[in-house]
C-alpha cells in the first residue's frame, strides 16, 4: 500500500519519472499505470481549478514585497507582466496549436507548473481540462510501456 501512495504522490509532482520508480517496486504495468493516472489527475486537478488562488498568491507576494521596499527605501525591480516565457508560449500556440501546448505543458514542466501555465492562457476554452486529462492519460500508457521495453532491452 506504501508502495502505491507513493507512486501517486511522485506522479503529482513528474510523471514522467514515476514508471521508472514503480519498475523498481516491483510492480506490474497495470498497477504503474493506474498509480500514475490517479497522480497525475489529483495535481492537474487541484492546480488547474486552484489556479486562480495561485496567481492572486502570487500577486500579493508581489505587492508585499513592493510595500516593504517602499517602506524601507530600497529599489524593488518590479517583473514585467509580459515576460519572455509567455511570449514563448504564445508563440508555440500560435505554431503548433492549443493541443501540443495542452500535451507538453503539463509533461515537460510539471504537472502542477503546467496545469497553472495552461489554466492562466486557456481557462475559457471548455475543452482545456479534459484535454489534459486526455493527454496525461495517454502519456502514462506510453511512458510507462517504454520503461517495460527499456527493461527488457537493458536487462
Amino acid at each position: 500500500m506504501l508502495g502505491y501512495l507513493s507512486l501517486i504522490a511522485l506522479s503529482t509532482w513528474k510523471l514522467m519519472f514515476t514508471p521508472l520508480a514503480g519498475l523498481a517496486l516491483g510492480f506490474s504495468f497495470w498497477e504503474i499505470v493506474f498509480s500514475c493516472i490517479i497522480g497525475a489527475y489529483i495535481s492537474a486537478s487541484v492546480f488547474f481549478f486552484g489556479s486562480n488562488y495561485f496567481m492572486k498568491r502570487a500577486i500579493r507576494k508581489r505587492a508585499d514585497k513592493m510595500a516593504w521596499a517602499e517602506e524601507n527605501g530600497k529599489p524593488y525591480n518590479a517583473k514585467k507582466k509580459f515576460t519572455k516565457l509567455n511570449r514563448r508560449i504564445i508563440r508555440v500556440k500560435q505554431r503548433l496549436g492549443n493541443y501540443f501546448v495542452f500535451w507538453a505543458l503539463p509533461l515537460f514542466l510539471s504537472i502542477p507548473i503546467g496545469a497553472i501555465v495552461t489554466a492562466k492562457f486557456f481557462k475559457h476554452q471548455r475543452i482545456a481540462f479534459p484535454m489534459i486529462l486526455f493527454f496525461l492519460t495517454v502519456d502514462c500508457f506510453i511512458i510507462t510501456y517504454l520503461t517495460f521495453l527499456l527493461k527488457g532491452i537493458v536487462i
